[in-house]
């Protein structure tokens, strides 16, 4: 219990056997971190918090000083080093980018939202606009994309009508800022021609598995991903982290990787083969692996179903919506706090990343939305950000409004500014000057 408390708490690889055990578990059970906390902080807590009496330890004064000495000397490495993604080869910025997420969630959350740069309510394409702007004054700490149609040789725009070419100068525009990447894929059912990510054709997963029928033409598109990804760089010519979420909501019913359509053990294979293609075959190491299920587990065994292994993952997240009133109903903050509760706690114990990956309220028409029903449904989860959806504006499809981030005047606004002035939500100008890419912050 101790040692791994201690692992997990530093990234310590350390085992911990016989008194040594005993003489942490006041510690382990008693006192609780501090981000802030350093290895000397940590050593001290320890030596206040343990008790040499002889009924509860039997170590004499010289031993209980050397084991202080190891973890001392433990405890500094790993902080200095700090805990590192599941790709050993990832480029410097990549690493410090996780490590600095895994920090911050443990004082708050950064706030991101899909699209922010190409488009709002009312408006598309406008340098430097942005919704969130326009209410705060500020941009958002996370900047959301998708990928989708990347793989499909005659489309040079993704599925909201973005050009890819757009995406990329917006996606260094929000890096350049100091802002946080993101970038989910709808990917084309593979197994029908001309069919979307929404068809669930079973079959589809097996289909691009190696010795599949569309295993070669799926390796084509993962070619296309990977060239996109390495196309991404900054002003230095480093390449750009991306927190990258391919198969989402991989336990809902609606995608062609979903539950109702393959095996655990099938996504997991479609998922390790994603994953070690791209690093191996193609060499792309600037990718953070965000591992994301829909909003339906009712505990950590059922969230962790499909998931491909801790080598294999960087994130671990959920989607959830509001869809009923909150005004009437608590029931979107109980099931959202209770869900962040299981990830933070399996976050923890594996050192990794939680993360709310997609939330939201169509047209927010709830005033007081963000601080009396985001913000507890939150609560005081260690998260590293969350993400809202996009501002589509009028949806013809749909035939109605479209939207998830208020825009000037409506009616949430003057509530969004209230929680953009919480303590634990970090904007663009928290992550400029607080710089998420580099190790002396």
């Amino acid at each position: 219990m101790a040692g791994s408390s201690f692992q997990r708490l530093t990234g310590a690889k350390i085992k911990w056997s016989g008194c040594a055990d005993r003489w942490f578990y006041k510690y382990d059970h008693q006192v609780k971190l501090p981000a802030a906390a350093t290895p000397g902080f940590f050593a001290t807590i320890i030596a206040i918090d343990c008790t040499l009496s002889s009924k509860k330890i039997q170590m004499n004064r010289l031993r209980f000083s050397f084991y202080v000495l190891l973890l001392l000397l433990a405890g500094t490495a790993a902080f200095a080093q700090g805990p590192d993604p599941c790709d050993r080869q990832a480029t410097p910025e990549t690493v410090q980018l996780y490590r600095r997420l895994k920090a911050r969630a443990t004082t708050g959350y950064l706030v991101g939202h899909q699209d922010d740069l190409a488009y709002g309510v009312g408006w598309k394409y406008e340098a430097g606009r942005s919704d969130v702007k326009e209410v705060t004054g500020d941009y958002p700490a996370l900047y959301g994309w998708d990928i989708a149609n990347i793989e499909q040789e005659d489309k040079t725009a993704n599925i909201d009508g973005v050009p890819f070419e757009k995406i990329r100068s917006f996606i260094r525009e929000g890096y350049e800022r100091g802002g946080v990447i993101s970038i989910t894929w709808h990917v084309n059912n593979p197994a029908v021609p001309g069919a979307n990510a929404w068809d669930t054709t079973h079959g589809a997963v097996t289909s691009v598995l190696p010795g599949g029928a569309n295993h070669i033409m799926f390796k084509a598109w993962l070619d296309k991903v990977a060239v996109f990804m390495l196309s991404l760089k900054g002003s230095k010519g480093e390449l750009i982290p991306v927190l990258f979420r391919p198969y989402h909501e991989l336990s809902g019913n609606w995608f062609w990787w979903c539950s109702n359509t393959c095996t655990p053990a099938e996504f997991i294979s479609l998922w390790h083969f994603t994953v070690n293609y791209l690093q191996q075959e193609r060499q792309v190491h600037n990718l953070l692996y965000v591992f994301n299920t829909a909003g339906n587990f009712k505990n950590s065994t059922a969230f962790l179903e499909r998931y491909p292994g801790d080598n294999m993952a960087d994130v671990l997240s959920f989607d959830a919506y509001q869809y009923d009133d909150p005004q009437k109903s608590d029931h979107f903050i109980r099931e959202t706090n209770r869900q962040l509760g299981i990830i933070d706690s399996l976050a923890a114990a594996k050192n990794k990343v939680a993360a709310l990956a997609e939330t939201g309220y169509e047209q927010i028409p709830y005033a007081r939305w963000w601080t009396k029903t985001l913000t507890p449904a939150i609560g005081h989860h260690h998260i590293a950000w969350v993400l809202l959806w996009r501002n589509h504006g009028y949806n013809e499809s749909m035939k109605r409004m479209h939207y998830y981030m208020p825009y000037k005047d409506q009616v949430s606004a003057p509530d969004f500014i209230e929680f953009y002035k919480q303590p634990q939500t970090f904007f663009g100008k928290d992550v400029a000057d607080r710089n998420m890419y580099s190790p002396q912050h």
